[in-house]
This record gives C-alpha cells, sequence and structure tokens, in this order.
C-alpha cells in the first residue's frame, strides 16, 4: 500500500515538474531566441545563392533546413535542459522576476535582425564608470557568452560545408573535419572573448547598476551556474554543430 502511495505520488508530481522546464524554456525566451537564429540562417543562405551552381545551393537549403528545422531544434535543446538541469525552478522564478523579464527582452532585442543588421560593422564602444566595469567582469566570467556565441556562429558558417560535404561522402575524413571543427571553434572563442565585456555592456545597457550587479549575483550562485551550464549543453544539442543532421 505504501509502494502504491508512493507511485501515485510521483505520478501526481511528475507533470508539474515537467512543465517547469517547458515554463523555464519559454520564460528565458529559448523560442524567439531560436526565431532569431532562423533569421540569421536564413541571411546566410541568401548570401550563397548567387555564388553557388544551383544544385549544391539546393543542396545547402535541403541540408541546413532539415538540421534546422524549428521543432527539431526546440525538441533537441528542452531534452538537453531537462537532461542536465536538475532543478528548473530556481531559474524560473528568476526569469519571472520584473529582472529577469528585463534581462530576456535585453537579449532578444539584441539578436533581432534589425539590431543584427544595425551593428554589422561592430558595436560602439561603451563608455561607463569603473564600477559598472567591474560588475560586467564578474558578469563575463559567468555567462557562457564566449562558448554560446562560437556555437551559433559555428553552426552558421558550417552550412555550406556540410552541404558540400553531403554531396562529395568523404570528402573529409571525420578526425580531420573534428579537428577543423574544434580548431575553428576555440577561434571563435578567443575572438569574442576579446570584446566580451563591451558586447554585454551594449546588451544590457537599459539595467541599472544594482540590476546589473543583481544579475551577476543569480549567474556566479550555485543555481545559476547549473542554469547556465545546462543552457550551453542545450545550445549545443540543439544546434547540433558537426552532426549528422
Amino acid at each position: 500500500m505504501r509502494r502504491l502511495l508512493f507511485s501515485l505520488l510521483i505520478f501526481c508530481v511528475m507533470p508539474a515538474w515537467a512543465d517547469g522546464y517547458d515554463q523555464l524554456y519559454k520564460v528565458a525566451g529559448w523560442p524567439e531566441q531560436r526565431a532569431h537564429f532562423n533569421d540569421a540562417l536564413s541571411a546566410a543562405q541568401q548570401r550563397y545563392q548567387n555564388s553557388l551552381p544551383p544544385a549544391v545551393f539546393q543542396a545547402l537549403l535541403n541540408n541546413s533546413n532539415k538540421r534546422f528545422a524549428s521543432q527539431a531544434v526546440d525538441q533537441r535543446a528542452e531534452a538537453q535542459l531537462r537532461k542536465t538541469l536538475a532543478d528548473p525552478q530556481p531559474a524560473l522564478a528568476f526569469f519571472q522576476s520584473p529582472l529577469g523579464k528585463k534581462i530576456v527582452a535585453a537579449e532578444l532585442l539584441a539578436t533581432r535582425r534589425d539590431q543584427l543588421a544595425k551593428n554589422a560593422q561592430g558595436l560602439p564602444k561603451m563608455q561607463v564608470s569603473d564600477n559598472r566595469q567591474l560588475i560586467i567582469g564578474h558578469l563575463a566570467q559567468a555567462l557562457p557568452a564566449r562558448e554560446a556565441g562560437a556555437e551559433v556562429s559555428l553552426a552558421i558558417a558550417g552550412v555550406a560545408a556540410d552541404s558540400l560535404s553531403s554531396m562529395i561522402p568523404g570528402l573529409l575524413g571525420g578526425g580531420q573535419a573534428q579537428g577543423m571543427l574544434n580548431g575553428q571553434r576555440q577561434r571563435l572563442m578567443d575572438q569574442i572573448g576579446s570584446d566580451v565585456n563591451n558586447t554585454l555592456l551594449y546588451v544590457y545597457r537599459d539595467l541599472s547598476d544594482n540590476e546589473l550587479e543583481e544579475f551577476a549575483t543569480f549567474a556566479e550562485s550555485t543555481e545559476g551556474k547549473a542554469y547556465y551550464q545546462a543552457a550551453l549543453a542545450a545550445i549545443r544539442a540543439g544546434l547540433a554543430v558537426g552532426q549528422n543532421p
């Protein structure tokens, strides 16, 4: 009887528990960020249209559209978030707060198509106080901005290479391709890291010093670290760079 009651309790709790991940995925802006990524992907696809033979361009479209189909990306990313993040509630509570909503809004604005076009030549140099620079330094260490940025860049840049490989199987051996991918990933991380503080200052420019400090405190907390580690794993799973679609 005790075992039956325990089983019933588990079945009663699991839907609410599972829903916490779904809520977090939505509240933290993941579906919108995936849509913004697809906008950037479409722009990258079109850049190749006039420089590739029609058959190669069609292969590019088919391959990238299959890999980055919205539902598939969301499913892979959310499944990894569920697998990696033990408890979604602390992050969910943070992103449901007024500050959390403000942070998500700032991040979504920064990755919108018109904003990316506006800043295509680089972000303006932010002039801020020493105290704000100190806070942003802590935030830059806590957020996986370098790693996440590299994955997104690799996903978009790899569209043509993936399509060419699909048309000419064995063009690059598995070990050779993986070595090149890892080298490119590290170069992108180094490049992003060289200006990450200014990037974060720009993205979160509308946050007050106190709000920015509260954000950094969450990101550096045990719960915040758990979320952002899981978030990076989810990004990698969603984009599946270097994996067969």
